[in-house]
Formats: structure tokens, sequence, C-alpha cells
């Protein structure tokens, strides 16, 4: 019984890492920023999702009112400190920080020290394997199922994915065809942070909103982008489900193992980096199409 509990809890981390370092991997492969804000947009929308259903909002409106509050927000934090320093990685990691800290204090300004519980929507449970699961979790996990494969789709098969693969790979080249590549990773950051958001609303019925939930989230994604392989969009993928079931066994068997989990991802993270410094997929987004 414990091990499908371990199938379960793993499979519905992966979708939300999974969210979360795709769009992280995405803005680094086009873009070449590493925003550390990006799991700050996680947290914020979450505390869309406890405003608006607290307010009496149903929850698809809420999901819907919040991506986009803080996509908005997040290319605002964008054009204002990011944009202009963009081709300097030190200004943009000391810049990306600060924003999430602004981000963080503005929520403890609004909402105050107190945590935050969003009411379940999908209340009950559905038996899987001989497990009772959670309704709410199958929603979360297919919600995230839905958005991973929506990217997919985007990148692979539209003529913006095309111009997206095209401006990772060489934005020179992309120019001379007439690509604008300020814009293209201008949407990049827009979907990164989108889907940021989503994994944030998804999620928010299972956890604590609070305005410090972005910072092991930012460990798990770097751990995840970094053991796949930065740029690497299947790479990140994959590093984020290992780390989501690395996660399951030792909350699931190890004594006090909620309070290991991240020095789990980040041994994790280290271990694959001595052996394979690459990561486990050395490609770019231009090389996986």
């Amino acid at each position: 019984m414990i091990f499908a509990d371990i199938l379960i809890d793993g499979l519905v981390r992966s979708g939300v890492y999974a969210m979360l370092a795709l769009g992280f991997a995405l803005v680094f492969g086009v873009g070449r920023v590493l925003n550390l804000a990006h799991t700050a947009f996680f947290m914020v929308a979450s505390y869309g999702i406890f405003y608006f259903v607290g307010i009496g909002t149903g929850m698809p409106l809420a999901i819907v009112l919040s991506s986009i509050g803080v996509v908005a927000v997040g290319l605002l934090l964008y054009k204002l400190f990011l944009e202009s320093v963009r081709e300097m990685e030190a200004t943009v990691l000391i810049a990306s920080l600060a924003s999430a800290v602004l981000l963080q204090e503005l929520m403890l300004l609004f909402f105050g020290r107190q945590y935050g519980r969003v009411p379940e929507v999908f209340s009950g449970f559905t038996r899987i394997l001989g497990v009772r699961v959670g309704n709410q979790e199958l929603a979360t996990l297919a919600l995230a199922v839905l958005c991973l494969v929506g990217m997919w789709v985007l990148l692979s098969r539209t003529r913006l994915g095309l111009a997206i693969r095209t401006s990772a790979q060489d934005p020179e080249v992309a120019n001379l065809m007439g690509i604008n590549v300020s814009r293209v990773v201008q949407v990049v950051v827009a979907l990164g942070i989108l889907l940021a958001a989503l994994a944030g609303a998804a999620v928010a019925p299972l956890i604590t909103v609070e305005p410090h939930l972005w910072m092991d989230r930012l460990v798990i994604v770097l751990a995840a982008v970094v053991l796949g392989g930065l740029g690497s969009l299947k790479g990140s993928i994959l590093g984020a489900v290992i780390l989501a079931f690395a996660e399951a066994f030792v909350v699931f068997l190890l004594p006090g193992g909620s309070y290991l989990r991240t020095a789990v991802a980040m041994a994790i993270m280290l271990g694959v980096f001595l052996a394979r410094p690459e990561g486990l997929f050395g490609a770019g987004i231009e090389e996986e199409s």
C-alpha cells in the first residue's frame, strides 16, 4: 500500500514541479534569463486563488483572474528590471532575486503573516490501486498534464513554436528571417510566468499558502533544470519527475522526511552534476524539436 501512496504522491508532485521547471527552462533556453523570481509567481498565484476564492469567486474564474494578474505583474517586473540588463547575467540574478523578495514582502503587506488555506473544490476520494486518492489531487494532476501537453503542441506544431525554436537556436538568423526576437523573448517570459501561475493555482488547495512558499520550490526548480541540463526542456521535465519521486520516497519512508526533501534534491543534483556536468540532456531547445 505504501508504494501505491508513493506512486500517487510522486505523480502529483511531478506534475507541479514539471510545470515550474519547464517554464524556467523555457525562459532560459530562449532568453538566456536565469529568473530567480520564477517560483515567486507560483507563490503569488497561490495567494490570488486564496483571495478570489475567499471573496466567493468560483475556482475556474479564480484561476483565470489570478493567472492574468500574475502574468501582468511578471511582465511588468521583466520590463522594468530585467529586459535592459538581459545580457548581464550577474545583474539579472540579483535583479530577479530582488523581485522575488519584493513580491514576498508585498504578500506580507497585503495578507499579513497568517497562513492561508484554500478550500478543496473537488471533495471526496477515488480508489486507485487500492488507495484512496483525493479528487483534488487528481484535478491538480489533470491540470498539470493538460498544461504540459498544451506546451508541447504549442512548441512543436505552431508557427509561434517555430519562432521560439529558431530564436533559441540563433537569434541573428531569426532576425534575418523577419522574426522579432525581442518580442519572442517577451512571449516566452509570459509563457513561463503563466506556467508558474497555473502551477500555483493547481496546488493551492493542497498546501498552506504563505509568503516564503517560493523558496524551497526555487531550490527544486534549480535542481531539476541542472539535473536535466540547462536549456533542455525534456531534461527539465525528467529532472522534475526524478526529484518529485525522490521527495515522495523520503517523505513516506523516512522519519521526519518532510524536513529532508530539499536536502535530498540538492544531493541528487550534486551527484549528477559531478558525474555528468552537462546534465542528463545537455541539449538546447532547438536540438530537441
